[in-house]
């Protein structure tokens, strides 16, 4: 059995036209999920009316946002992949921003993924970071570092093995606490104390087995086609469980929460799991149809993804 059934969907156009006839929605088109109260649609997030045919009057307390950020993205015609100019992506990053804003209630959270190329200046995020500043509304709260098993890199330079995640809040978000214990100090070692003449460690003087997560996130497994929660053909997937900690977080069972570039939907299961509704889309029909399909398949299955095989078994 090979790894993969599929390569990188954004980069096989003779697949997307074998897949497009597949997918049940196309462009401007929203899918209404009757049992949870999910939407998915086909949308551009830089478009106001486009936002505005998802959410209607509905607004979310949590914005999980993960653009895509390698500048590199697909026009409205998605077989034409091109690499946008550093001043092209920051204007289309405004827009999404504004018409994001647009949607969020007084007191809500927002999360950006983004990366640092540090083989082009760190771009696009100091140049997205200081875009940020047009906006008085949002108020940066974290900067976090998420850790990556693999890497690039060379021989000549530190191997890269991190994602960044902007936090910003619009008003006074709640932030829940109890909610963000986790498994990081049985990773780390070190920080030594004595105590009662008997030298511990940092793990066995904390009150809990667990603590609060910090800014660095070392405890969460990138994605690959082992895991059960892959979605073959979707580059750079988010893990589950860290979409499921900013969710834990930064909301409360029932919450809308958004997400403009749904991709391999991680958000929407993240949701669903956590009794969140979730109103998402892609401007490709091809993950907005992956994003209804892996909800579909969890209800199913109870699984989190499809690991090595195949999203689409009609054309297997």
């Amino acid at each position: 059995m090979s790894a993969e059934p599929f390569g990188r969907l954004d980069h096989r156009s003779e697949l997307r036209e074998t897949l497009l006839p597949l997918c049940r929605l196309q462009p401007g088109e929203v899918w209404h999920d009757s049992k949870h109260g999910h939407k998915v649609g086909v949308l551009d997030a830089a478009k106001r009316e486009d936002v505005q045919k998802i959410f209607g009057e509905e607004q979310a307390v949590l914005s999980v946002q993960d653009p895509p950020y390698n500048v590199t993205a697909g026009a409205e015609n998605t077989e034409n992949l091109f690499r946008w100019n550093l001043k092209d992506y920051m204007e289309w990053s405004e827009k999404w921003v504004e018409n994001n804003l647009r949607i969020m209630t007084p007191d809500a959270g927002l999360y950006v993924w983004l990366g640092a190329d540090q083989r082009d200046h760190f771009q696009p995020l100091p140049d997205f970071m200081v875009m940020m500043r047009r906006f008085p509304e949002l108020v940066s709260r974290s900067f976090i570092t998420m850790r990556n098993q693999r890497g690039y890199g060379t021989q000549k330079n530190w191997m890269a093995v991190r994602q960044e995640c902007l936090y910003y809040v619009k008003g006074s978000p709640a932030f829940n606490v109890n909610a963000e214990y986790t498994e990081i100090p049985r990773i780390l070692r070190g920080y030594y104390k004595e105590v009662h003449g008997q030298k511990m460690e940092n793990p066995e003087r904390s009150r809990s087995e667990n603590i609060r997560a910090g800014n660095v996130w070392v405890d969460i497994q990138q994605v690959f086609y082992r895991m059960q929660e892959n979605v073959p053909g979707c580059y750079a997937q988010k893990p589950l469980k860290s979409i499921e900690r900013i969710l834990q977080a930064s909301s409360r069972e029932g919450d809308l929460v958004a997400d403009f570039f749904a991709h391999a939907g991680t958000t929407l299961l993240a949701g669903e799991i956590l009794r969140r509704r979730v109103f998402t889309f892609d401007i490709d029909p091809v993950f907005a149809e992956l994003t209804i399909r892996r909800l579909e398949h969890h209800r199913q299955t109870g699984k989190t993804g499809f690991q090595w095989e195949t999203p689409f078994p009609e054309i297997v």
